[in-house]
């Protein structure tokens, strides 16, 4: 065996291996660099057009469908209810009214019942308070899990109605149970790239002011006993426009539980 001739091979075999990883490493150093910039382009534009927003989540960067199920309120469950009397029982929709009509302060401040929630309703403290709706003359809140909020579901939802003297007189609850996450979890959209399709899609307007962007759940098919929940960014503009855009899938959902190409 020649080794003068063998030591040669080798010596040219690791120089190519050598020269192929630094290619390797600058490839991927390349790629690294570009999608910073394109990142930074996206809110280049932003900053352009005057559009500008709060601190966005980055902590959160993987998350799981949830399913469950409507609950069916029991007259067992329900009959000692305090200052209640319950319209409709061993239903999936609780209707309720108040003996004594309970006196409110401000409907406005719908998130200072918390306490009131947890002493007179079923599972009042999943609820989180959304907005007193002048039209309805209700107050609305939405059931939360795991600390995230399950947006505009008829099968999770409490309707506090209010009379012309600020006084509670009944409501109606939906709650969703038996909620399970998939044991699969899956890369989400970050928030950044919520905003981008909001801005691709002209929802978000120059001059707009993004006040608040969190991490929810949304149902797309929903009057159904059982549902699935989808991860969802929701966005507000401006502290009062309310958009919906799936985190796995990045499209916007529209108020009628419609997706928006």
């Amino acid at each position: 065996m020649d080794w003068s001739k063998t030591k040669t091979i080798f010596i040219i075999t690791f120089l190519i291996l050598d020269i192929f990883l630094g290619y390797q490493f600058i490839q991927k150093k390349n790629s690294s660099q570009l999608d910073v910039i394109l990142e930074a382009t996206i809110e280049e534009q932003l900053e352009a057009d005057g559009i500008t927003y709060v601190d966005l989540p980055k902590e959160i960067t993987k998350a799981t469908y949830v399913s469950g199920k409507s609950k069916t309120f029991t007259e067992e469950e329900v009959k000692n209810l305090p200052n209640q009397q319950v319209e409709a029982a061993n239903e999936t929709v609780l209707q309720a009214h108040f003996i004594k009509p309970v006196p409110l302060q401000d409907p406005k401040d719908g998130y200072r019942l918390t306490e009131f929630l947890r002493q007179n309703i079923i599972a009042g403290d999943q609820y989180t308070f959304w907005k007193y709706d002048e039209d309805l003359q209700a107050l609305i809140y939405f059931q939360q899990y795991e600390g995230k909020t399950i947006y505009k579901n008829v099968s999770s939802m409490l309707l506090i109605y209010v009379n012309d003297r600020n006084e509670m007189v009944g409501y109606e609850q939906t709650l969703l149970v038996d909620l399970e996450k998939n044991e699969k979890k899956q890369e989400i959209l970050p928030a950044i790239k919520a905003l981008e399709t909001l801005y691709k899609r002209n929802y978000l307007k120059p001059g707009d002011r993004v006040t608040k962007i969190d991490l929810g759940y949304y149902a797309l098919v929903q009057f159904t006993t059982s549902q699935v929940l989808t991860p969802t960014w929701h966005v507000v503009v401006n502290g009062k426009t309310d958009y919906y855009v799936n985190a796995f899938e990045g499209q916007v959902i529209s108020d009628e539980n419609k997706v928006l190409e």
